[in-house]
């Protein structure tokens, strides 16, 4: 049944469900828009993040935002070896098209099956001082469950911009993604870049991944419901923008929440999907593509 204050709350937890999905997105957004890896098993490192954040939150109490905080470096790291394997196996070999997504397949399903095996299949959860409670603005109900992810992914946005267009690697990484050999005669090795921002695209998965579980419970196979997102929002921004990454994730979060409200959240999966197909077939470029 339609009401006003019902389209309202939809409205306002679309948005802070889009400035979540941003810090979501960003990652994927670096890898496949500017280096154009189809890094498939980016979801994994999504969860592999919400994973470390429940384990530090059950056993020491901390909270999740700032164990995702922490454990950055350490997937950073991780993002490092990744792209390192990829490189010396197929894309050096100039065979990245088809063996390096079967690459990203079996490592996907290697997180989650590993996963599956240490936790099991039941729903992981954590606790912090701020899940449960939420504020009313007129009867505008705002969950803080939304909103410090949302204000965390929009500060990711902004250190992540600052940083691809006023620091020298930031501008090497948006180099690389145009000209490499260009790249190479500046004196900059291409693969160096690339590996740095392999590793930045990984390591803001999985702070993402601990703003996801204080969202909701997280089980292993969740990361199957963030690949179309992921990819939706990275084409309808427009390859590599991560302007266009901030506002297509908010496209995205104001209509899933409106048809979850509306129509019920069974349509919700389906919404991510139908816009990277009419993204695809209306606007290949993207809203904000170069």
């Amino acid at each position: 049944m339609f009401s006003w204050e019902l389209l309202a709350n939809a409205l306002v937890a679309g948005l802070l469900l889009g400035g979540f999905y941003t810090a979501v997105s960003l990652g994927i957004s670096l890898i496949f828009g500017l280096l154009d890896i189809a890094n498939i098993a980016q979801p994994a490192f999504l969860i592999l993040g919400s994973y470390a954040a429940y384990v530090m939150n059950t056993a020491f109490g901390l909270d999740p935002i700032l164990t995702g905080v922490l454990f950055t470096p350490l997937f950073y790291g991780l993002g490092v070896v990744v792209y390192r394997v990829y490189y010396g196996s197929f894309e050096r070999r100039g065979e990245e098209s088809l063996r390096g997504l079967v690459f990203f397949f079996g490592l996907l399903f290697i997180i989650e099956v590993s996963l599956s095996l240490k936790y099991g299949v039941d729903y992981r959860l954590v606790q912090a001082a701020y899940i449960g409670k939420s504020i009313d603005l007129g009867g505008v109900g705002i969950a803080y469950r939304l909103l410090v992810p949302c204000l965390v992914g929009l500060a990711m946005t902004l250190v992540l911009y600052l940083f691809l267009g006023r620091t020298f690697y930031g501008r090497a990484i948006m180099a690389v993604s145009q000209d490499g050999p260009a790249l190479r005669l500046m004196g900059a090795d291409p693969i160096h870049i690339k590996t740095i921002a392999f590793g930045i695209g990984i390591a803001a998965a999985s702070l993402a991944g601990a703003l996801l579980i204080t969202i909701a419970p997280v089980i292993p196979s969740t990361d199957r419901d963030y690949i179309g997102r992921m990819f939706a929002i990275t084409v309808l921004g427009g390859m590599g923008s991560i302007g266009g990454t901030l506002v297509a994730s908010v496209i995205l979060g104001v209509i899933e929440s409106l048809m979850g409200t509306f129509f019920g959240p069974s349509w919700s999966l389906a919404v991510s999907f139908g816009i990277l197909l009419i993204a695809l077939a209306v606007r290949p470029a993207g809203l904000f593509g170069r």
